[in-house]
């Protein structure tokens, strides 16, 4: 089995990969070549900084259609990281309005600014640092793991997804119940980043490794 971490030039690529080495023995490559990703037997789509930016890279390094392919093949698990899950959606209101790949319907959104608590504590954005996540829906990916475990986030836009049957966890912030894990069929994503969530992230990274969909 080989573990394709896919390299668009976005993303903490060498940390997933490090992360992913610490669960399996199975070949974990950082890769842009294109047969090198489709003969994987599983995926990782990173991604970090600016949507638009990342959208670009992945039109640039000519991936884009391959990422397209292999989400609407459903032949093999794929986890989505940060803005690798955001991604997957139809819309961004980042960079005024970026089209992204559209394999799940909904749209990314900015929290918004002045924020505050109930208690009128401001709010910081991006929204950086522990929080726990409520799981929505049951989930291999969530096998071993607590409900309302803490995950780390870094992120100033959040995930609204159009279909409650593709949310598995939320997390409030900002008086929103932003949906940070969603999927469908062979897609699992999610918006914190389980190569610095110490157990319950490499438990996550695990199960991933483990998934037969």
């Amino acid at each position: 089995m080989t573990i394709a971490v896919i390299d668009y030039g976005m993303g903490n690529l060498h940390s997933v990969a490090k992360a992913l080495e610490h669960v399996t023995h199975e070949n974990v490559m950082v890769t842009r070549d294109p047969r090198s990703i489709r003969g994987a037997s599983r995926l990782v789509l990173p991604g970090q900084g600016a949507i638009r930016d990342c959208m670009g890279e992945l039109q640039r390094t000519e991936l884009e259609g391959l990422v397209k392919d292999l989400l609407e093949e459903q032949a093999k698990p794929l986890l989505g990281i940060c803005v690798g899950q955001q991604m997957l959606f139809d819309r961004s209101e980042e960079n005024g309005g970026v089209d992204c790949l559209g394999f799940l319907p909904g749209r990314v959104r900015h929290f918004g600014h002045k924020l505050t608590t109930p208690e009128g504590e401001r709010l910081k954005v991006p929204h950086m640092g522990w929080n726990r996540v409520a799981q929505h829906h049951q989930h291999p990916l969530w096998n071993g793991i607590e409900d309302g475990a803490r995950f780390y986030f870094v992120h100033s836009y959040y995930v609204e997804a159009a279909s409650d049957a593709d949310i598995f966890g939320t997390t409030n912030y900002a008086d929103v119940d932003a949906h940070v894990v969603t999927g469908r069929g062979t897609v699992f994503a999610v918006q914190f980043h389980p190569e610095k969530s110490a157990g319950d992230g490499l438990q996550l990274l695990e199960n991933f490794v483990n998934w037969a969909p």
